[in-house]
């Protein structure tokens, strides 16, 4: 089993009924079983900012799925709850974002491993510190509170 943390997102509908329904999605696969999870933050959001605010966490999954078939199976999650992608940054139903698979470091046109952008999220890396603080981004060699502390210090 692959130890995987997952950022989630919703700024549209019921955002906790998206967040939850989002867990159950992932938990209905037999390959999937969600082991952590953070406690909900509100946002503001992010890039594109005339939109309603987010509620964000991240959750730890351990999966036999690799990394290709975990993006497809949380894409289709994403649109069988409904997401339309019109946008980039723009409001969503539900987003999940794959943060960290093991200590992968995979570079594809579709899958960034480690998420290109977390460490300049606080909107990730305070609900990812509260449910792994000590793992480490495998290409920046610091661990999750320390690249939170780096961003709330302007680093």
């Amino acid at each position: 089993m692959a130890n995987v943390y997952l950022g989630m997102g919703s700024n549209l509908g019921d955002r906790e009924e998206n967040l939850e329904s989002a867990i159950d999605a992932l938990n209905s696969f037999d390959e999937i079983e969600v082991t952590k999870r953070s406690s909900v933050l509100e946002t503001a959001p992010y890039g594109k900012t005339d939109q309603p605010e987010f509620l964000n966490m991240c959750v730890e999954i351990d999966t036999r799925m690799s990394p290709l078939t975990l993006l497809e199976t949380v894409l289709g999650i994403e649109h069988s709850l409904g997401r339309i992608r019109e946008e980039v940054w723009g409001p969503r139903i539900i987003d999940i974002d794959i943060l960290l698979y093991e200590d992968l470091e995979i570079e594809l046109d579709d899958l960034s491993i480690p998420h290109k952008e977390m460490q300049k999220r606080s909107f990730v890396l305070e609900p990812l510190a509260e449910i792994a603080p000590h793992v480490k981004h495998p290409k920046l060699g610091k661990t999750v509170v320390e690249l939170k502390e780096d961003l709330e210090r302007g680093d």
